[in-house]
Formats: C-alpha cells, sequence, structure tokens
C-alpha cells in the first residue's frame, strides 16, 4: 500500500472529512514519526509497533566491481518491530492452516499404517 492509497481508504471510512484534511493528517504523523526517529527518539504506537534506531559501527567494506577495501562510515537505519497483537493477527490463518495440515497428514499417516499392517 503506498501513501495516497492509505488517505484514499481511511477518506472512505471517514466521509465526514475531507480528502486533503484526511492526506494532511497523514503526512504530519509521517513526519512526526521521522522527526523522532531523527532525534534518536523511540516511537511506539500500541497495537501497531515500536520505531526505533539502530546503529551500525564503522568497518572496513569490499568494493563488489573492484575487490579494494573501502572505510564504511557509520550508519543510522530505522527498524520496527510488530506488535504481540499484530503478529497474533497476521498469523491467526497460518495456525489454522497448519492444524488443518496436521490434521490431514495424521489422517494420511494412519490410513497407511492401516494398509500396510493388513
Amino acid at each position: 500500500m503506498i501513501k495516497s492509497e492509505l488517505v484514499g481508504r481511511i477518506a472512505g471510512r471517514n466521509p465526514h472529512l475531507y480528502q486533503r484534511d484526511v492526506e494532511n493528517i497523514v503526512s504530519a504523523i509521517l513526519a512526526e514519526v521521522t522527526a523522532a526517529l531523527e532525534r534518536g527518539d523511540r516511537v511506539e504506537l500500541r497495537g501497531f509497533g515500536v520505531f526505533s534506531i539502530k546503529q551500525r559501527q564503522p568497518r572496513l567494506g569490499r568494493n563488489p566491481r573492484t575487490g579494494q577495501f573501502v572505510q564504511v562510515d557509520k550508519k543510522r537505519f530505522p527498524l520496527f518491530r510488530a506488535s504481540k497483537e499484530m503478529r497474533k493477527r497476521l498469523n491467526r490463518d497460518a495456525r489454522q492452516e497448519t492444524r488443518a495440515s496436521v490434521e490431514i497428514s495424521q489422517t494420511t499417516d494412519t490410513a497407511y499404517n492401516q494398509g500396510q499392517h493388513s
């Protein structure tokens, strides 16, 4: 999903809001999250997840074209960790599929074993 799709969905669910207002709200939220990460703050959205910054130390890397060693500066990069609630929602169907495949496997194993022992 891209930002314009998000704005469209939110505006569609909230017909009392103008689309330009929804776009301004979404932009303001994303800008605030970005600003907090730039300051080194951690952003926690309950039920969604946590955004934080991780830092890689400087290191000696290698240019893949030439094979020469190059100095790579330290870098900061954003990290997202989904909340427990989100992980449960994302894996709800997977658990049901796993149960179904286990039941099928057990049924198949039972039928196979009965065929061999007969």
